[in-house]
């Protein structure tokens, strides 16, 4: 091999190997002290495109199990009208019977009618209940969403209070009402309080299956972005020795040169 001053290969060679485990070295750097395998797109491209993705469906998911959440808690309140309204429905008739007491005098009777008038009332102003605005009764529905893409979705009943009540309420006293029509009543009411137990119960298993599908979407995006810390600090080790082979192989090379200087003294 020639020996020449003004061109340094072995130093050029030395050089682009020491830049290249150089940045190799900074990247891992970056990885580990991000915590991610992809810090920049051109780690991975392709990667960071499905992330993206994942991160989204993730995004949906949160905000599907919040409007489900919002959903139940909806039913919860309902429920709590409906109970209600068996209650009065069971005073209702628990008055009525007590009126039919042949030792009971016209002015008690009356003032028995004073409660049914005032349990009227309130079977009237609880059919006119709200959650958050919306109405807890009346005889619709509500389509809940229960899928992050939108495609799937249940609808929660607004019962109709004001038809399963509607005798009781029309009805002038305790004696213009009978029995067997509050129970009637009562039958309703029950009847709206299984079915909104049926759509709780269902609007549970869909926020479950939410929760495990968020699980399973974080897992797959972290194996894509998240970096594995023991098998990225081997990695580290390895390029910071090859940093300092570099440096110590460049030092060697510019010292070769010095060669040809013995050669001209």
């Amino acid at each position: 091999m020639s020996v020449v001053i003004n061109t340094n290969t072995a130093a050029t060679v030395a050089n682009n190997n020491l830049s290249a485990s150089n940045a190799l070295l900074q990247r891992s750097l970056n990885r580990l002290s991000s915590g991610l395998k992809i810090v920049q797109p051109s780690d991975d491209a392709g990667g960071l495109a499905v992330s993206m993705k994942l991160e989204a469906a993730m995004k949906r998911t949160d905000a599907v199990s919040t409007n489900v959440a919002n959903a139940i808690s909806f039913l919860q309140t309902q429920d709590g009208g409906l109970k209600t309204a068996g209650n009065v429905l069971n005073r209702m008739s628990e008055l009525k019977t007590l009126s039919q007491d042949v030792t009971k005098s016209a002015s008690d009777i009356a003032n028995y009618d004073v409660e049914f008038d005032a349990l009227k009332s309130q079977l009237t102003s609880l059919t006119a209940e709200k959650f958050n605005g919306v109405a807890l009764f009346g005889g619709t529905s509500l389509a809940v969403a229960t899928s992050e893409d939108g495609v799937q979705s249940f609808n929660i009943s607004q019962a109709n209070l004001v038809s399963n009540v509607a005798v009781p309420v029309a009805a002038g006293d305790l004696a213009d009402v009978t029995i067997a029509q509050l129970n009637t009543a009562l039958e309703a009411v029950a009847t709206s309080r299984a079915q909104n137990g049926a759509e709780s119960s269902r609007l549970n298993f869909s926020a479950d299956l939410l929760v495990n599908n968020r699980t399973n979407l974080e897992a797959a995006n972290s194996r894509i972005i998240d970096v594995d810390v023991a098998q990225e600090s081997t990695q580290l080790a390895r390029y910071s020795i090859l940093v300092q082979a570099g440096t110590a192989m460049l030092a060697q090379a510019n010292a070769s040169s010095q060669v040809a200087l013995r050669l001209l003294s």
